[in-house]
């Protein structure tokens, strides 16, 4: 018996963020898991059939011992929910409150990583109406346009030519006040699990001809996404990529898991785009899929996350 066996769980999923949809699908699949191993489950879905109660009413109320979020975006992401569950004095899954808001937010991250000399790619962020005399002066087409704090590559639009430009703006200010005018970076793109500061496998996205981008559809509903494990960099190459993976995420005091992408420039350089600290656990998601080359089934994975969330309360 695990030292959670006779604990209740609650998976903690659903919000009302844009990612709502992607959470329900993790939040489903995570705690059947937990039931499939022999644990007590609680499923809160905040927002959802419980909607007469708030959110803090939600957690407050039900009985449970250990919080796996299964939540993408909003509120489960950048901090607020991890801060209510430790006011509640509930361990939980991922990282602490500070972790969580400052790797939601895209463009503090890269400021923070530029001061610090982790690669990032060049960028512009707006917190009022766009200049776009600005961006026309100081960055060179194609772009990148997306929410500073939105997951899942929402309202994220790619930019040839000033013809582009303001409905990309306008698309991508739907999502957040905060908009990030982004450099376009060519070559391939890789993504990192960091579970328990380890670094797995990386995996190389390659989105079908009829993706311009790794976006919400070829994410999720997408068959024809190319997922490459091994990804096809030379071992030296992925050591580095690992290394600066794990660098980015330890540099915001990330816990427990993670995700880290990054691109690959035409010169060869490594540069990073964000660290996702409540990644997907959907059946198109990438966690699963670099644990799974691993030889850790879902069911093992899900139980690996919980049970060293518990270990780090009881270190803590």
């Amino acid at each position: 018996m695990t030292v959670l066996q006779d604990k209740t769980i609650a998976v903690v999923y659903g919000g009302r963020s844009a990612e709502r949809e992607v959470s329900l699908e993790s939040g489903t699949r995570v705690a059947q898991a937990l039931l499939n191993k022999g644990y007590q489950v609680v499923k809160i879905d905040l927002y959802g059939e419980q909607a007469a109660q708030d959110p803090v009413q939600q957690l407050a109320s039900a009985k449970f011992d250990l919080a796996f979020i299964a939540l993408h975006g909003g509120e489960g992401e950048d901090g607020r929910v991890q801060a209510l569950l430790d006011m509640l004095n509930k361990p939980y899954t991922g990282s602490l409150p500070l972790a969580s808001g400052f790797a939601m937010d895209k463009a503090l991250t890269k400021r923070y990583w530029q001061g610090i000399g982790i690669a990032t790619p060049k960028y512009l962020c707006f917190s009022a109406e766009p200049d776009v005399a600005q961006i026309e002066q100081e960055m060179r087409y194609p772009l990148i346009i997306k929410p500073s704090r939105e997951g899942s590559t929402i309202g994220i639009s790619k930019v040839n030519g000033p013809q582009e430009l303001a409905a990309a703006l306008i698309d991508a200010r739907r999502y957040d006040s905060d908009i990030l005018v982004e450099e376009f970076v060519s070559g391939p793109e890789f993504t990192v699990t960091v579970i328990n500061d380890k670094a797995y496998p990386a995996i190389g996205l390659k989105p079908s001809q009829g993706h311009a981008l790794y976006d919400y559809e070829a994410k999720y509903l997408a068959d024809d996404t190319a997922y490459l494990l091994p990804c096809g960099l030379a071992s030296e190459q992925e050591e580095e990529l690992k290394a600066l993976a794990l660098e980015a995420y330890r540099s915001l005091g990330c816990r427990g898991w993670g995700r880290v992408d990054v691109m690959q420039t035409e010169s060869g350089a490594f540069t990073v785009l964000e660290v996702n600290t409540s990644p997907g656990m959907t059946s198109h998601s990438l966690v699963p899929m670099a644990a799974a080359y691993e030889g850790i089934a879902y069911d093992d994975l899900v139980e690996m996350i919980a049970l060293n969330a518990w270990q780090d309360s009881e270190v803590a």
